[in-house]
């Protein structure tokens, strides 16, 4: 088992490398320094001194990759590439361009973002399990029927739609919540309400529909008819049987979402002001802010790996065959 880690967590670090130079290729492609000052200083014309004066205080005055009036390793070591994505790896983010602290930014901006997240991925994992359940015990029924064609309705809509339906309806129409904004401590239980309940409601239809057909392919195995041949009821047969077997594939989808709860979510945020990791990748994407962008980009890549490895791992300790083989 550690050798196999081992070799996954090897396996990582090409991929990470690969991410960053992607990332960073791709925005200086879009993106010159000159025109991340010109964005920056936030006027029209401005004087190629103000640019370059910019550009001086943030280390962007030199070479991308290669700096030819260098000698030696400072050659590869002196340029925008080291300097703002090598030490990406040590987890040092540097400053944005503005001139904040991108690890304290993270930091500070983790706590609102899991406050949504987890509710809404627990919350959300047991109402789906429960409909899906339900679906299942009333299967090729006049519900079940109904309830498939509501999942799809479900998944065919936006969650543009549930976010403004939700804040005219339940904050503008009958003012049970606020329509955004955020608050530490006990306070921000009241902005949360809102964004969860349509997070969940917003997933029931792709999510039930998912696990309803997991549970389905286990009702057909031979285990379930042998538990019904020695007069186990069908609810015992749903709840103590298919459940248990169904959670492995379960597990598998559920462990790799953890990692990228930390990371937030880019709408909800956005729309409902909440202060996390989603709306400050969106407000650094809007600002052309590379040093956020890249921070963020890194972490999620990390993040998503991390969500792999945990998952193979979860699933070699809860399958006995996997671990056996």
């Amino acid at each position: 088992m550690g050798a196999w880690l081992l070799r996954r967590v090897l396996y990582a670090i090409p991929i990470l490398i690969g991410v960053n130079l992607l990332t960073f290729s791709l925005f200086f492609v879009v993106n010159t320094p000159d025109d991340m000052a010109r964005m920056q200083l936030g006027v029209k014309r401005v004087t190629p001194e103000a640019i370059a004066d910019w550009k001086r205080e943030r280390g962007y005055d030199r070479p991308l990759f290669v700096n030819a009036e260098a000698a030696g390793i400072a050659r590869f070591t002196d340029t925008i590439f080291f300097d703002k994505s090598v030490r990406l790896f040590v987890f040092d983010f540097g400053t944005a361009d503005d001139g904040r602290d991108i690890g304290r930014e993270i930091v500070e901006r983790m706590g609102p973002s899991l406050a949504i997240a987890i509710p809404v991925f627990l919350l959300g994992l047991a109402v789906y399990v429960c409909v899906a359940l339900l679906l299942v015990f009333f299967r090729y029924s006049a519900l079940d029927l109904a309830g498939v064609v509501v999942c799809v309705a479900l998944m065919s809509i936006s969650a543009m739609f549930y976010i403004i339906g939700g804040q005219y309806l339940v904050s503008k129409v009958w003012r049970l919540a606020p329509i955004s904004g955020f608050a530490d401590g006990p306070p921000m239980i009241p902005f949360l309400i809102l964004p969860v309940v349509i997070g969940v409601i917003a997933g029931i239809g792709a999510s039930a529909r998912w696990y309803r057909t997991i549970f389905l392919e286990e009702m057909d195995k031979e285990y379930v008819r042998t538990a019904r041949a020695k007069g186990l009821s069908e609810m015992r047969v749903l709840f103590g049987h298919v459940l248990r077997n169904a959670l492995i594939p379960i597990l598998t989808g559920v462990v790799v979402v953890i990692p990228s709860l930390f990371l937030g979510s880019l709408l909800y945020e956005s729309f409902f002001g909440i202060p996390g990791l989603g709306s400050y990748t969106i407000d650094a994407i809007n600002g052309q802010d590379f040093a956020v962008v890249r921070a963020m980009v890194f972490l999620g890549s990390v993040l998503y790996i991390v969500g792999l490895v945990l998952t193979d791992l979860s699933y070699a300790l809860v399958d006995p065959r996997v671990r056996l083989g």
